[in-house]
């Protein structure tokens, strides 16, 4: 999503583990694998050794540091949760006792398990009683309201010509498998994935009392269902311009675009008024899905309604939901084998559905002041050298320059944990059903979002829980995010060597302000708002040095013949280049001149750079990897690594690289940003 980019695949990613031999470097020898010239391939020689010596554990898509980390705060959190499900002293309504009754619901699978499907039976009801379109169309708002998968998604969102105005947006749903090109592309791979699909949907029907014939026919025309409308969705490419899911309507506008639908009671039963102005992501979609409402046998509709169902509430149901919805999901589309324990799965849980009220108590435990601090000073030293690159860009004509640095002036800075923690009062948990307080949860977190609508803005609002292992980069906001999870060792240590800080999370913070400058953040100005504030000469020349980064990623052969898509990574790959320029820039800058001294036979400038090398390093099982290749904006890390070094001169001064080694580029293919 355009207004949560991030640095979302730093979840998937590995590398180091979290203590550290050599405290004052930050840098484990071990780790190398000293059989590797780092000219050759640097991201092996860096991280060679640990990758050797770590096999992915059974129940992981891919394990490194982002794994590594996320666990280490996963098994936090499991204390925090344990000590909360135990405390007797709890005061009834508390956070206290709401975290801990829900991790306690989420274990108590017995009583999960002896409940069947039963919990969603009112919900099938629903659906086994659409006789008429009326009762179709009254459905699908009601289904709405409790965030139950339907074919379009009613959101609060920012509007992106006038950022400080939460509207309601419209946008495309109803998708079950990972991206719309799963169901129109003919190659091997994703014909298998379909054929896959339908067994999986037959299976869990099966299980929901279907004979095998009616599941068979029911999984064949969820597929037929689900293609028409991944063929009205926008690629992930063409999702990448805001200009074309930016279509600010009103209710009548909303009408005439899909008129089988009365869209009135999707805003009412939310208290939004027939005023409220609303942004139609992807009009086409939202077409075809008024199209179908006539076009589609009420059978068809019901047939994929139910399917729905189960498939959004599988994993809150018995266990031969939970495994089927395992064995597709996690075995099928990432190669996984091995279910998750129950308290990690419940942790997960808890987090997602109570974020504020669990993050609260990781921070107070593991994100000291002393670390938010050292944070601020780092993002102050990357915001100057980021500022120092503007005025040195030559090719920028003085309008444009100064429009940069306005926007670099008015980014907002977020470290670790919201300002004021959010109230869960209207919330009620209790540790007697598990689906039931999924549901009390959801609708709770739906509400407080929708609220947003109409509102004032909330600089408060965050979109990832302080445990979180990611960052990221909101345009209409202007705002970089670095929650307490990843601001952990080994990327970021307060006490550890400058080298190892800026090259780990001082390049994690210059990915995200170079988001701001991507080729989508750079259609933002500094309030966020989207509008064009570069000449157009300038447009043409920054367009030119996006081109080069799609070229570079359009020709590494990534392994078995496959490519990354250049247009679809790019802002990604311009980050990490951007990002990391800027993170050497500051660490120099931090040096005050002074020649930072060689501690464990590396030097300051090979110390940063093995930080950042490590920070990527990344084992993904062979589905794992295919999945991200087709439908995620991140290239994979190992390209994250020495595509984006093989641009860097100074990388290739500090390990004695010279031109002809796979780590250069020619000077004249370089890319570089400012």
């Amino acid at each position: 999503m355009l207004t949560l980019k991030g640095l979302a695949a730093l979840f998937l990613l590995a590398g180091l583990a979290a203590a550290q031999q050599a405290p004052a470097s930050g840098i484990d020898r071990s780790y190398l694998d000293p059989t590797c010239k780092p000219c050759d391939d640097f991201w092996r020689y860096a991280d060679g050794g640990w990758l050797d010596k770590n096999p992915i554990p059974a129940r992981f898509p891919s394990w490194g540091t982002g794994p590594v980390l996320a666990q280490q705060n996963r098994e936090r959190l499991h204390a925090i949760l344990d000590a909360a499900a135990q405390d007797a002293s709890a005061k009834p309504g508390s956070n206290e006792q709401k975290i801990g009754d829900l991790y306690t619901s989420c274990l108590d699978t017995n009583a999960i398990d002896a409940l069947g499907f039963q919990p969603l039976k009112p919900h099938l009801d629903r659906v086994a009683a659409i006789q008429s379109p009326a009762d179709l169309k009254a459905a699908l708002v009601a289904f709405d309201r409790l965030e139950r998968p339907g074919p379009f998604d009613l959101i609060a969102i920012q509007d992106f010509k006038s950022s400080k105005e939460t509207i309601a947006g419209i946008a495309a749903g109803g998708l079950s498998l990972p991206d719309r090109d799963y169901y129109v592309k003919d190659d091997p791979r994703s014909k298998h994935i379909r054929e896959e699909f339908v067994k999986h949907v037959a299976k869990m029907l099966e299980l929901a009392g279907d004979s095998p014939e009616s599941a068979a026919a029911s999984a064949a025309t969820v597929l037929s269902f689900e293609t028409v409308l991944a063929q009205a969705t926008l690629t992930r490419v063409a999702r990448r311009d805001p200009y074309a899911s930016y279509h600010r309507i009103n209710l009548s506008g909303l009408s005439a675009l899909a008129p089988n639908f009365d869209w009135k009671p999707l805003l009412l039963q939310f208290g939004l008024s027939e005023s409220t102005p609303i942004n139609v992501t992807e009009p086409e979609f939202i077409k075809a899905f008024s199209h179908q409402l006539d076009a589609l046998p009420l059978a068809d509709w019901k047939t994929w309604l139910r399917w729905r169902l189960f498939d959004g509430s599988a994993s809150d149901l018995a266990q031969p939901f939970r495994d089927e919805d395992f064995h597709f999901n996690r075995t099928i589309l990432n190669g996984v084998t091995e279910q998750q324990p129950r308290w990690e799965i419940c942790t997960i849980a808890v987090d997602r559905e109570l974020g504020d009220a669990l993050g609260e108590r990781f921070v107070q435990k593991y994100f000291p002041p002393e670390s938010k601090k050292r944070m601020l000073e780092l993002v102050a030293n990357l915001r100057t050298a980021l500022g120092e690159e503007l005025k040195e860009a030559d090719w920028l004509t003085p309008e444009t320059r100064r429009n940069a640095a306005a926007k670099l002036e008015a980014f907002y800075a977020k470290i670790g944990y919201p300002d004021k923690w959010r109230d869960y009062s209207g919330v009620t948990i209790t540790r007697k059903s598990y689906f039931g307080d999924v549901t009390a949860t959801t609708l709770d977190n739906r509400l407080y979002r929708l609220s947003k609508i109409g509102q004032p803005f909330d600089r408060n609002d965050w979109g990832m829980t302080p445990p979180t292992v990611n960052a990221y980069y909101n345009p209409p906001r202007n705002e970089i995010v670095f929650p307490a999870g990843i601001l952990q060792p080994p990327m970021f240590d307060a006490s550890a060597d400058d080298a190892v800080n800026y090259g780990a999370i001082g390049a994690v913070i210059g990915h995200e302000m170079g988001h701001g400058f991507d080729d989508q953040g750079s259609k933002f100005d500094a309030s966020g708002n989207l509008t064009n504030w570069w000449t157009p000469d300038d447009r043409k020349k920054f367009e030119q040095r996006a081109a080069c980064v799609i070229g570079q990623f359009n020709t590494i052969d990534v392994g078995g013949g496959l490519h990354h898509k250049g247009e679809l990574v790019v802002g990604e790959a311009m980050g990490d280049l951007g990002g990391l320029t800027l993170a050497y820039r500051a660490y120099h800058r931090s040096l005050g001149g002074k020649e930072p001294p060689v501690i464990d036979g590396f030097t300051g400038d090979q110390r940063f750079f093995l930080a950042y090398a490590r920070a990527w390093a990344t084992q993904f099982r062979p589905e794992a990897a295919r999945m991200l290749l087709d439908s995620n904006p991140h290239p994979l890390p190992k390209f994250r690594c020495n595509a984006t070094l093989q641009n860097m001169p100074e990388f290739q001064k500090a390990f004695g690289c010279k031109l002809g080694d796979a780590m250069v580029r020619p000077a004249d293919q370089q890319c570089r940003l400012w």
